[in-house]
């Protein structure tokens, strides 16, 4: 019996790779999905035959649409989707941002993960099984200098994915939301500080931060407990990261 369907979005590098390299090594039949095909090609090289591509933009209702009814019909039902595509652009106080950076944060973070999991989840209720799996943020949590609405996107998926339980009450489907911090051996902070590579690096120095391969483990873990255990929520940083105190402003 063939392993199951799994499509990871943002799968062209980072967490994303790491956790289609994590579900390839256990067999499972993976579909990656990121816009950057020649990225996608060299981890279906790696992966090996049970791994499939699409080149797909999840800003794109109709894109995505069309690519899951495309593996649904070529490939099989999909079990798993893991809605990991995301990114931070700038980390400017929110009065010096840019409203188009606000705008495709949004488009990325929340309605790439509506897309997808829009045209996904009727068909898990149909078959009455099936995983969600949404890449949060401690971000949701801990507002920190900066985070503005990158932290808000993530505060969202976190309750966007316990809403989706309260109306999955009843079914066999699960969804669970991952909630990483620091994590290095990404492309996360090269794009948030607009290609500054010395800038991005600076921060994991000396930080022993999560790696991404640690992510991928918790992602895969959530999907292989009992099918009885649904995983609301994982919260998850490296011993070096701790909730700081909060700040307060003195006047002189």
């Amino acid at each position: 019996m063939s392993k199951p369907i799994v499509v990871i979005t943002g799968a062209s590098a980072g967490i994303g790779a790491a956790t289609a390299r994590r579900f390839g090594k256990e067999g499972y039949r993976v579909v990656a999905l990121a816009r950057r095909l020649d990225k996608l090609q060299e981890l279906q090289k790696e992966i090996g035959a049970h791994c499939s591509v699409e080149e797909v933009d999840v800003t794109s209702a109709d894109q995505v649409k069309e690519v899951i009814e495309r593996i649904e019909k070529k490939l099989g039902p999909i079990a798993i989707l893991v809605n990991n595509a995301g990114a931070a652009f700038g980390i400017e106080p929110a009065q010096q941002c840019k409203l188009e950076d606000w705008k495709k944060c949004v488009d990325v973070n929340i309605n790439g993960v509506l897309y997808c999991t829009h045209a996904v989840l009727p068909l898990m209720v149909q078959r009455n099984l099936g995983h969600i799996i949404n890449l949060g943020s401690i971000a949701g949590h801990y507002a920190y200098p900066g985070g503005n609405v990158y932290g808000g996107t993530k505060a969202f998926l976190h309750q966007f994915s316990l809403n989706l339980r309260a109306d999955l009450l009843g079914t066999k489907v699960r969804v669970s939301c991952i909630e990483p911090g620091l994590v290095g051996g990404s492309e996360f902070s090269v794009i948030r500080f607009r290609g500054d590579e010395k800038r991005a690096k600076g921060i994991y120095e000396q930080a022993n931060a999560l790696e991404v391969d640690d992510i991928a483990e918790v992602i895969y873990f959530c999907a292989a407990v009992p099918s009885r255990v649904n995983i609301n929520t994982i919260e998850v940083m490296p011993v070096t990261q701790a909730p700081a105190a909060l700040t307060v402003h003195r006047s002189t």
